[in-house]
């Protein structure tokens, strides 16, 4: 008799959340109907963007920046950047003009390896640090090169954060141990040993299969004896 009544209650309850859902429902049926409205419509604006505006966009972009990538791998730095007055605008000119895009944000890198390859280790921080790309290895191989601008304007101090930043970005036995000796070197530079013994066994234990694992050793007993002497 007891669980007939609870049954009875639970019921009656249920009963009431619905007609309580179905009376809300009711009173605020024009705002819950804009609601689904307003999602529809932001939702058809963001697929019209993309589709209509930005995809178009890039593929643009990517068919300008195909020549820049030639001139590059003739070394043939000046031209990738500033274009070759016929069939290439330059790196600069595609990263101005397509900056919302995917190429556009790699047009960024490109000018400043560029400018970091022509002897501008300042204006190439400038564009490095602007691009903004997460791809595996080019995102940890930029963050890399503004540690190496840093080295090549004196700067040291600065550069060692953006090794290690890169190695922790990269994290795989290929890039992650280059930077990581990159930033060993730089605390050793600096007279720093015991900070260049930690990265320099970080790449002996957590990079143990990487080529520059294999004579880690020595880099390491090196900085051990000059840690010694200070």
């Amino acid at each position: 008799m007891a669980k007939k009544k609870q049954e009875k209650e639970k019921e009656l309850e249920v009963g009431a959340m619905l007609s309580r859902s179905e009376q809300f429902i009711e009173k605020n049926k024009k705002l819950l109907t804009y609601g689904i409205l307003g999602v529809a419509v932001i939702a058809g604006l963001i697929i019209a963007y993309h589709y209509g505006y930005a995809q178009p966009r890039n593929e643009r972009a990517k068919v300008a920046i195909f020549r820049g990538e030639q001139f590059m791998e003739k070394d043939s730095f000046t031209l990738a950047l500033n274009g070759n007055g016929l069939d290439f605008e330059g790196f600069e000119a595609i990263a101005d003009q397509y900056g919302g895009t995917e190429t556009g944000n790699l047009a960024k890198a490109y000018a400043g390896l560029c400018y970091y390859k022509l002897g501008d280790p300042q204006t190439a921080i400038k564009w490095l640090k602007s691009y903004k790309g997460s791809h595996r290895q080019l995102a940890p191989a930029m963050t890399a090169l503004i540690g190496d601008c840093y080295v090549s304007t004196g700067n040291t101090k600065e550069a060692i954060g953006y090794f290690e930043k890169a190695a922790a970005k990269a994290d795989n036995d290929l890039l992650s141990p280059i930077y990581l000796k990159k930033a060993g070197l730089a605390f050793e530079s600096l007279n720093r040993y015991k900070d260049a013994i930690r990265v320099y066994t970080a790449i002996k234990e957590k990079y143990s299969r990487s080529i520059e694992a294999m004579d880690i050793d020595k880099f390491i007993t090196r900085a051990e004896i000059k840690s010694k002497q200070q």
